[in-house]
């Protein structure tokens, strides 16, 4: 008797399914949060400004942003697989460009299309998890992919601040080479292809391309506004992205395939949930952007301790956020969306205390410890917001829609608390130069050359018997800017605790009988 051997290939299959989406998510969960550290040393290695290296990161999460739901309509109607292996492959081209970009211009051009590749092979990961497990399987399995999703987060920083110290920070973007390598080796003939054969023929490539203009547009007229002086060309950026972002919104009211389901939003509590995640990501993304200059340039950390420097907050944001989404199932959202909130207002707060000097455990590290509880608190209870606000059928896409609120929140934060940040170092800079007798060239560096400074360096062109006293006043300029981008942060906080409270409920939902 020949035994049958399917059953074998079929768990064979899942298993290299499960593999590949934990190693093509890796690839973006690293780089994301890898390259935030090594910022401060592209800044003075490319002798960039500030606005451009807040664009190598901006431009990244621009296109992932836009383009993610796109992404995974995209899976759905022409191979899930398909469109997973070629995210992976414009996210690895993309990678060999930034790793030898010889100036700052190549290498936001190269974050940008890694942001394609990204919207590309994020939604993909879970949906090809979704289609080959089914029941209690795959809630173990994407639990599986969210475990190794936190660890690489968690890793992604301390890896990126060795590789910036002890090596280049272009190798933080060649270790995509090998992960890239692996997934097309498992993905060969390690799985079959699926795909949505009911989805309609249609694509929402208007909304698309108007939620990638409005965007980027918006950013780039806050960008530009950076040090109170947005010109022509900044406050034209702003309107169009405004007109922009009204033209996508009666875009997708009328298409007969939205990119976003503008119908979701009759829901209040969907509604509000994504308010939530509004302020909270902007409170998350937006600041956070800015700590590792703080801790590089102001607080002389080396990269690998700037990287490891928020690894308490990741922690127990792992070993916490399961305990919060079985708190959820008892006392509903409400309570620890209030509190967790809160909790991440006050880590926020703490982080603006620490003046220059001090140790890493008196200083920052109470504050990493508050974040993870806040973050912990309401992660998974946001989630469980979304999908109780929807119907079963609509869990997928608004989950979806939840996630690209979340992205866009930072990529508009990065921009909005870099105004914060420059306000606050222009109001006492000139008075910080003024204590000291400086050369002509340094007195003209330091009121024309200010978009330099707000990234918190001094530059190569500042005199020797300068230096000194110009590294004096910029660190205290950075420090102050960035106690301004806390109090920001804190606030943003604040409003998200009070819509949670106005309207979020309070009971957990009751599963039908």
């Amino acid at each position: 008797m020949i035994p049958d051997v399917r059953p074998v290939a079929k768990t064979s299959a899942k298993t290299w399914v499960l593999v590949a989406a934990i190693l093509g998510s890796a690839m973006t969960f690293i780089d994301g949060s890898a390259v935030n550290v090594a910022l401060p040393v592209i800044q003075r290695e490319l002798s960039a400004n500030a606005a451009q290296m807040q664009w190598v990161v901006e431009g990244y999460a621009l296109f992932l942003s836009a383009l993610i739901l796109l992404g995974g309509s995209l899976g759905d109607l022409y191979g899930r697989k398909r469109l997973f292996l070629t995210g992976i492959a414009i996210f690895t081209a993309a990678s060999f460009g930034c790793a030898f970009a010889p100036n700052v211009q190549v290498l936001i051009a190269a974050r940008c299309m890694q942001g394609i590749g990204a919207a590309c092979a994020m939604p993909e990961s879970l949906a090809l998890i979704s289609a080959m497990f089914t029941g209690a399987e795959r809630g173990r399995a994407i639990g599986t992919w969210s475990g190794f999703a936190a660890i690489t987060g968690a890793a992604g920083p301390v890896i990126g601040g060795w590789l910036t110290q002890h090596a280049s920070w272009r190798w933080v973007f060649l270790i995509n080479i090998p992960i890239a390598i692996g997934v097309f080796a498992i993905s060969w003939r390690g799985y079959p292809e699926s795909r949505d054969d009911e989805m309609p023929q249609q694509l929402d490539i208007p909304g698309a391309v108007l939620a990638t203009l409005g965007l980027g547009a918006f950013t780039f007229g806050l960008i530009r506004s950076q040090g109170g002086q947005p010109g022509v060309l900044g406050i034209a950026a702003l309107v169009a992205g405004v007109a922009l972002i009204g033209v996508f919104v009666l875009v997708e009211r009328r298409s007969r395939a939205p990119m976003v389901p503008l119908d979701l939003f009759r829901s209040p509590v969907f509604t509000a949930a994504n308010v939530y995640t509004l302020f909270l990501y902007a409170a998350l993304g937006g600041s956070l952007y800015f700590f590792p200059y703080l801790l590089i340039d102001v607080q002389r950390y080396t990269p690998t301790a700037a990287g490891a420097a928020l690894l308490p907050w990741v922690l127990l944001m792992f070993v916490l956020s399961r305990w919060s989404g079985g708190l959820t199932a008892h006392i509903g959202a409400r309570i620890p969306l209030v509190g967790g909130a809160l909790l991440a207002a006050l880590g926020f707060a703490l982080l603006a205390v620490p003046g220059i000097g001090g140790s890493y455990w008196t200083t920052y590290f109470p504050a990493a410890l508050v974040l993870g509880m806040g973050t912990s608190l309401f992660v998974a209870p946001l989630t469980t917001a979304v999908f109780d606000a929807v119907d079963t059928e609509k869990s997928g896409v608004a989950s979806g829609v939840n996630n690209a609120v979340a992205r866009t929140a930072g990529l508009i934060a990065v921009a909005a608390f870099g105004i914060v940040l420059a306000s606050v170092f222009d109001a006492g800079f000139d008075k910080r130069v003024a204590r000291h007798h400086m050369s002509q060239q340094t007195a003209r560096i330091a009121h024309e050359d200010r978009a330099r400074l707000y990234a918190g360096t001094v530059p190569n062109d500042v005199p020797p018997q300068d230096r000194e006293e110009l590294e004096v006043a910029v660190r205290e300029g950075y420090l102050a800017g960035f106690r301004g981008v806390m109090v920001a942060s804190v606030i943003v906080c604040v409003l998200a605790a009070v819509v949670a409270l106005v309207a979020i409920p309070g009971r957990p939902r009751r599963a039908p009988r």
